[in-house]
């Protein structure tokens, strides 16, 4: 049987009453990035809650994310990492990066990362030629520019353990991937990249119609 929930407007108020928990510096992030212009670049506090769930559910201590912006995911990822976790950022924009990493100072949780600012292709082609960098990764999250994504996942599933998951963000960016009337660069490359993964036999995969379309995808 398939039963489709409606989330109302004051249903998904419920869902978050009973089950959003967000630190205060996290909140304090997402208030601050919300006077922002590109503030829609910014994940839910529903998301980033989700994918702290997803790094505690794998145990993870080893983590990469690829598109920073002001730090929403890296701050939950920094927080969520046991003491000795650490997460590997990359962001093409120093003024961002100065941003984000600001509030994991203030949080307590610099320590746990390393952010590295350039050009993402050049900064994981870097980081792959590091001893013991490949195949040392539990995690890898996509947060980035869409045309980048299928190059951003093959550096990453070097880098990911067997058994260690990939999240990509935004694959169904708001429904355009379905509407063959829409031919940008963007929304080719996300359509392109979800075909890829979807006949990729080297993960196991899911994607979820959750935010603006979640895959998840486990190394084999």
């Amino acid at each position: 049987m398939r039963i489709q929930v409606n989330l109302t407007e004051k249903l998904q108020n419920y869902v978050a009453d009973v089950s959003l928990s967000e630190p205060p510096p996290l909140r304090e992030l997402r208030e601050e990035t919300s006077l922002l212009a590109e503030r829609n670049m910014q994940i839910s506090p529903e998301q980033g809650q989700f994918l702290s769930v997803l790094l505690r559910a794998i145990g993870a201590k080893r983590t990469l994310e690829v598109g920073v912006f002001t730090g929403y995911s890296l701050l939950r990822t920094a927080l969520t990492l046991p003491a000795n976790g650490r997460v590997t950022a990359c962001d093409i924009s120093a003024k961002w990066a100065e941003v984000a990493l600001g509030h994991c100072e203030r949080a307590g949780v610099a320590d746990k990362v390393d952010l590295r600012v350039g050009d993402a292709r050049e900064t994981l082609a870097a980081l792959v030629q590091e001893e013991g960098a490949a195949g040392s990764f539990d995690f890898v999250f996509l947060d980035a520019d869409k045309e980048g994504y299928e190059t951003y996942y093959e550096y990453g599933l070097t880098l990911l353990r067997p058994g260690g998951l990939l999240v990509a963000d935004n694959v169904l960016w708001s429904g355009l991937v379905i509407d063959e009337s829409v031919q940008d660069d963007e929304t080719r490359a996300l359509r392109a990249f979800n075909t890829k993964l979807y006949e990729d036999d080297r993960v196991h995969l899911s994607m979820l119609p959750f935010a603006d379309g979640l895959t998840l995808a486990v190394k084999r």
